[in-house]
């Protein structure tokens, strides 16, 4: 599986703006946002904003960096631990 990030900004209606489009193998399977500030411990970690097909999480998880959700999403995707980090 191929995991491709693209930088953009998504309007999320708060000041958290650094965002990822993470594409598999061509296709979006999910959007990542930097928390800002304003989220204070969890600033600077990466949140699930969207997530499509096994990516989808009614809980959607925060992560520590790219690397962790990367790693998350290519074991979602792989049928590989259901559950957020």
């Amino acid at each position: 599986m191929n995991l491709h990030l693209q930088a953009v900004q998504v309007a999320t209606g708060s000041d958290d703006q650094e965002s990822r489009l993470v594409f598999a193998d061509g296709f979006l399977a999910a959007v990542l946002v930097q928390l800002s500030e304003q989220h204070g411990e969890d600033a600077g970690k990466w949140f699930l904003e969207a997530g499509f097909g096994r990516i989808d999480d009614y809980r959607p998880p925060i992560f520590a960096d790219l690397d962790a959700a990367q790693a998350w999403i290519e074991a979602r995707l792989a049928g590989i631990g259901e559950s957020a980090p």
